[in-house]
C-alpha cells in the first residue's frame, strides 16, 4: 500500500513509469474481474482500459484514502455494472466467451476448455449480485465490508449472497440444478 502512495504521488507529478507500473501492477486482475462480471473478453478489456485512461486523467486530484487495488476493482465493478444495463436496455443477451487454455497437450487443453465454459456458463447463471460477490471476493481480493458497502447492503447480507452463489455454482456444477 505504500508502494501504491508513492506511486500516486509520481503520478501526479506526471510520471509516466510510475503510471505504467500501476498499470502492469493491476491489469491482469482488473481484467480477471471485469471478465468474471461480463463474460466476454473483449468488453472486458475495454473496461480496464477505460478505467486506467480515466484515472490516468482524474490521477492530479486523486486521494487514496484506502487500497489502490481495491479503488481500481470498484471502477471495474462499475464500468461492467454499467455497461450490462445498457445492454438490458438494448435487450441483448450475454455471450458467452469461449476461454484458450494455453498447454502443449491437446487433450488437457480440451478438458480445461471444457471445464472452463462449464464454469463460465455456471456463473452466469448466477443472480448478478451473487456473481459479482463471488468475483470481487475471489478474484479482486476484496473484504466482504469493501463488497457490501459498494452493493449499498450490510455486511451479513454480502456474506449471504456469497454463500448462495457459491451454493448454486456447486449445484450447478455438479448438475443438480437444471434451468
Amino acid at each position: 500500500m505504500l508502494e501504491d502512495k508513492l506511486l500516486v504521488l509520481k503520478c501526479r507529478r506526471g510520471n509516466r513509469e510510475a503510471m505504467r507500473r500501476i498499470y502492469q501492477k493491476y491489469k491482469d486482475l482488473l481484467l480477471t474481474v471485469a471478465t468474471g462480471l461480463l463474460h466476454e473478453p473483449a468488453e472486458a478489456e475495454d473496461v480496464v482500459h477505460d478505467v486506467f485512461v480515466a484515472f490516468a486523467q482524474s490521477v492530479e486530484k486523486f486521494q487514496l484514502t484506502g487500497s489502490l487495488k481495491g479503488y481500481l476493482a470498484t471502477c471495474v465493478r462499475n464500468l461492467a455494472l454499467d455497461r450490462i444495463r445498457a445492454k438490458a436496455r438494448r435487450a441483448e443477451g450475454p455471450r458467452p466467451a469461449t476461454p484458450s487454455p494455453v498447454t502443449s497437450d491437446p487433450e488437457k487443453d480440451a478438458v480445461a476448455t471444457e471445464e472452463l465454459i462449464q464454469l463460465q456458463e455456471a456463473m452466469s447463471r448466477l443472480p448478478y449480485e451473487q456473481r459479482e460477490v463471488i468475483v470481487l471476493h475471489l478474484k479482486a481480493g476484496l473484504r466482504f465490508r469493501e463488497i457490501a458497502r459498494l452493493q449499498g447492503v450490510s455486511l451479513s447480507t454480502s456474506h449471504a449472497r456469497f454463500r448462495y452463489g457459491m451454493d448454486k455454482l456447486r449445484s450447478l456444477l455438479n448438475g443438480e440444478v437444471q434451468q
